[in-house]
């Protein structure tokens, strides 16, 4: 039984009983009249889900009625009907936002059409989607038994983004635990691919690019004297956040090329970022570099050297360019570079830090009204798609295209929801991350983590000669026994970094040409 209530305005109102009848038939209820001044009570005082409405009337016009029906329901659906093709009144209803545009004379399967358009069209696409979904399902479930490379690893994340996305906005909650449940059990296995071989990665066997290589591989390949590159480095950004986005950026570029990359452990920003700049994992850059590398039991910055180790890393390179770096960390010096983004046109290679997502996620713990808006990843997507169409990252993306700016838009580790404590003991100096932890003799459940006893082995520093790393896994975090409760209560459901999963590792790498 259909409970959809239709008005239909019209001055010949009479000549359309058929039309009328048939649609009775299909169990829609039709309310009728002649006049656009009728109309406009009409739906002042009842809930119609579409109007049907008569382009050329005397008295009120259509279009006047339309104007009319959108100030009191901006939300309810109106099809203009007409006898007129002429373009002006067409761009004139298409522009106040008309559903749907029938030229006279209409056939009761083109009314049929309309209304199915209109008004079934999200539960069709819901119906589709989730019936593609439960085909995908079972090859997703074929896949994690299987899946043993980084590629294929990569391939199955997006595929999950991909449905994760595409099921958001439908009404069917069983299919989205259906794949909650996938996603989970991605990341229990995903924690064992990286138990069992990233070590491996430093040893000469097949790695993919990380961290460490990602500006001697893939970025430095891009730049050339011939046009200037701008690089943005967005702090702490999913592959499902840049998604969310990805529309937007794409109106003023087309991509060249999508190719995610691992962050190295810790997924957290003194390593993985300062790796990118360094082109030097963490052991390395405390070797090379003392005054620059902070480990974690030491006071002060720990991401205050990015520009000497990138000048560092261009030098090492060989690479004869002329550039500049830019940190983000505020909303005023976003808006600043914005002002004067004319000024690095005659660089080859600009590099911006953009430090927002980071900012989100870290506050998230300390601000209730952030923990309300980004309560789930739907909305922390939704909360990062927000912020990125209205900050000045978006306006320097729009200058870039104009100036003609290649753009290559990257991260340096990503983020997930933590949902589960594990506990951990260790001494006083141990580190504060809720993801990792180092220190000595810690004390820890070896199931829920990735144990490292000699970090040499992954190339991390060692603090002190029993100093070693601990990782968790899937949505861990770590709690100290003592004030168990509160702590627990108080990071549970927050977005944090530092340890191993999908969301944190495999993160986007995209290459763009100005449109």
């Amino acid at each position: 039984m259909n409970d959809i209530k239709i008005l239909w305005v019209d001055d010949e109102i009479e000549l359309l009983k058929p039309h009328i009848l048939f649609l009775e038939k299909k169990n829609y209820t039709v309310n009728t009249c002649q006049s656009g001044t009728e109309a406009v009570e009409e739906v002042k005082v009842n809930n119609f889900d579409i109007v049907f409405l008569d382009e050329n009337m005397p008295g009120l016009s259509g279009l006047e009625t339309l104007s009319e029906i959108k100030s009191l329901k901006p939300t309810l659906p109106v099809v203009m009907i007409t006898k007129s093709e002429e373009e002006n009144i067409m761009e004139e209803a298409i522009g106040a936002k008309i559903a749907d545009y029938l030229i006279k004379p209409v056939n009761p399967n083109q009314i049929l059409l309309s209304l199915k358009k209109n008004l079934d069209h999200s539960r069709l696409i819901s119906e589709k989607t989730t019936s593609n979904y439960q085909q995908e399902f079972r090859k997703i479930a074929m896949d994690l038994t299987m899946v043993n490379s980084y590629e294929e690893w990569a391939d199955l994340y997006r595929k999950l983004i991909y449905w994760e996305i595409e099921l958001e906005d439908i009404e069917d909650t069983g299919m989205t635990e259906i794949l909650e449940s996938q996603k989970t059990e991605a990341n229990t296995q995903f924690g064992k691919f990286i138990e069992k071989n990233y070590a491996k990665w430093f040893n000469g066997e097949d790695a993919p690019v990380m961290s460490h290589t990602l500006f001697k591989d893939l970025i430095a390949k891009e730049i050339n004297k011939k046009q200037p590159t701008l690089l943005v480095v967005i702090d702490n950004l999913r592959y499902d956040q840049w998604k969310t986005f990805e529309g937007t950026v794409t109106n003023y570029y087309k991509k060249i090329t999508e190719a995610p990359y691992f962050s190295i452990l810790p997924t957290a920003t003194q390593y993985a970022r300062n790796a990118i700049f360094s082109g030097l994992m963490p052991s390395e850059m405390e070797r090379l570099h003392p005054k620059l590398w902070k480990n974690d039991t030491e006071e002060g910055g720990k991401n205050l050297h990015e520009a000497d180790f990138l000048e560092a890393q261009i030098r090492r390179l060989g690479l004869d360019i002329k550039w500049e770096y830019h940190k983000i960390s505020s909303l005023k010096l976003g808006k600043q570079l914005a002002q004067n983004f004319k000024s690095q046109k005659n660089n080859d290679l600009t590099v911006v830090v953009y430090n927002f997502v980071d900012m989100l996620s870290h506050s998230k713990t300390e601000m209730e009204v952030v923990k309300e808006l980004a309560s789930n990843d739907k909305a922390y997507r939704s909360l990062t798609q927000s912020w990125f169409k209205n900050s000045p990252l978006l306006d320097i993306i729009q200058q870039a295209q104009q100036l003609g700016f290649k753009l290559i838009i990257t991260t340096d580790h990503g983020t997930i929801n933590v949902k589960n404590p594990s506990k951990v003991i260790g001494d006083r100096d141990t580190s504060l991350n809720l993801r990792y932890k180092t220190g000595r003799s810690l004390s820890y459940n070896d199931k829920e983590v990735y144990g490292v006893r000699n970090p040499k082995e992954i190339h991390l520093p060692t603090i002190n000669m029993s100093s070693s790393f601990i990782f968790a896994k899937e949505d861990l975090f770590f709690a100290y026994p003592n004030n168990y409760n509160h702590y627990v209560s108080y990071y549970k459901n927050t977005y944090q970094h530092g340890g191993i999963s999908l969301e944190e590792i495999i993160i986007p790498y995209v290459v763009l040409s100005p449109k």
